[in-house]
């Protein structure tokens, strides 16, 4: 018989992507982190879990931000930021799985195409920045990670305003289309009332 343990029990293989999005989007689990406890009172704010047409797009960018600038532990600046920008905490958090484990591998060669790309249309640019000697320089950083590190510094400046925009319009949508079907609802109501008293006030 096995003994019981603090940990959460290992999700079916059809939970598993849910179990994993959940840990990182859960209240009660975030709280729980040893890690995040220090902070816990901040981003635990009631305001920063609510979600409006304001703190959900920057909960969008915010997340996609950065997701991209450290791709590995990514969840601990996301929740840093959210409660400085009154982000949603939950769409940060989970905005920043779009580089995981099994993303990550994409987005690696997706960033060195990208990088290799500018540096072919503008090999200037590539040169100049190769000018500068040091271990810190932008020289030493291309050396070391090639056009990888250009290409995520591209994705960090481009996806965080376009996801922005992007979950700003598909939340008007979203709000204009219940708007609609709250309207239209409200007039078969008034629509059924009438029927009722026009039979009501019938003859018999």
């Amino acid at each position: 018989m096995s003994q019981g343990s603090d940990s959460l029990h290992k999700p079916a293989k059809r939970s598993a992507p849910w179990a994993y999005l959940r840990r990182y989007t859960d209240r009660e689990m975030l709280a729980q982190n040893r890690i995040l406890r220090p902070i816990a009172h901040r981003f635990l704010s009631p305001e920063l879990w609510r979600f409006t047409r304001r703190n959900v797009p920057r909960g969008v960018a915010l997340g996609l931000f950065a997701g991209f600038v450290i791709p590995i532990g990514q969840i601990f600046l996301a929740l840093i930021l959210a409660f400085t920008v009154r982000a949603n905490v939950p769409i940060a958090s989970g905005v920043t799985l779009v580089t995981n484990p099994l993303t990550l591998p994409f987005w690696l060669w997706a960033a060195n195409r990208v990088g290799h790309r500018v540096l072919t249309i503008a090999p200037e640019t590539g040169a100049a920045l190769m000018e500068h000697d040091g271990l810190m320089s932008l020289s030493g950083i291309f050396e070391a990670a090639g056009a990888t590190v250009l290409g995520f510094l591209i994705f960090t400046v481009l996806f965080p305003p376009l996801g922005y925009f992007i979950s700003k319009g598909v939340w008007r949508l979203a709000m204009g289309r219940r708007r609609k079907t709250r309207l239209k609802r409200g007039a078969l109501a008034r629509l059924s009332a009438q029927s009722e008293a026009a039979k009501e006030s019938g003859p018999e």
